[in-house]
């Protein structure tokens, strides 16, 4: 069942949440081992600007999401939920709301923290991130800060559910010292000019499964990569 409006998506995130609902952690991930990093993403759902709506059936609910820098030395250019290392003695959503300000300038007197999600392990890279679900509740103008953001946008929820623009995303990479290649899949999603995929487009994926919002879509597709 998917949600109808803001006031059911806000109520579908708090129960996620605070437990109330299920939550797979998006693909069967190894645990970290050795050094970890510790790190928290903030999902900040809000009401869509009225000049964005395009489906009455979710065309008041949004999601922010950013685009890292080309010059970045882990996933540039990629989309993201804003986010970042978790200092000592911090907690995992306050990491997020701060790391969102710096990354964006939304003002944290708007956004209303719902709670945290179980973490997510990312074996490869030694980090275990938080996802934080939020909701906004006094948009404020973004400013990116340049650096590590060059782009903040909202993406409404009916575009992210749209059939029309979700698909997998599939890389040959290849292997170091071996013939052949390793072959790379990923949920993703056609939104705002951008393609949503790699660890962000898993969480968003398992995220819109867990509220039991997604509709059927065709995994089989394949969603190209702006220069792959």
């Amino acid at each position: 069942m998917v949600t109808p409006d803001a006031d059911g998506a806000r109520a579908d995130l708090t129960a996620l949440a605070s437990g109330g609902g299920p939550w797979t952690t998006p693909l069967d991930r190894s645990p970290v081992t050795g050094p970890v990093r510790r790190s928290a993403v903030l999902l900040l759902f809000g009401l869509l600007e009225e000049s964005d709506v395009a489906d009455p059936v979710h065309a008041d609910v949004d999601l922010l999401l950013t685009r890292r820098s080309d010059t970045l030395r882990h996933h540039p250019g990629q989309v993201a939920f804003p986010g970042g290392g978790i200092d000592d003695g911090e907690s995992a959503a306050a990491a997020a709301v701060r790391e969102a300000q710096e990354e964006t300038g939304l003002d944290p007197a708007g956004v209303t923290v719902l709670g945290a999600l179980p973490d997510v392990p990312v074996a490869v890279s030694g980090n275990v991130v938080t996802p934080v679900l939020a909701w906004w509740d006094a948009p404020s103008a973004l400013r990116v800060d340049g650096v590590e953001t060059v782009e903040a946008f909202r993406a409404g929820v009916a575009d992210l559910l749209d059939p029309a623009h979700r698909g997998t995303v599939v890389l040959r990479r290849p292997v170091p010292g071996r013939r052949g290649t390793v072959l790379h899949r990923s949920p993703a999603f056609a939104v705002a000019g951008h393609v949503v995929w790699g660890f962000t487009a898993f969480v968003l994926d398992a995220l819109l499964d867990s509220l039991g919002w997604t509709v059927p879509w065709d995994r089989e597709r394949e969603i190209a990569l702006p220069g792959h």
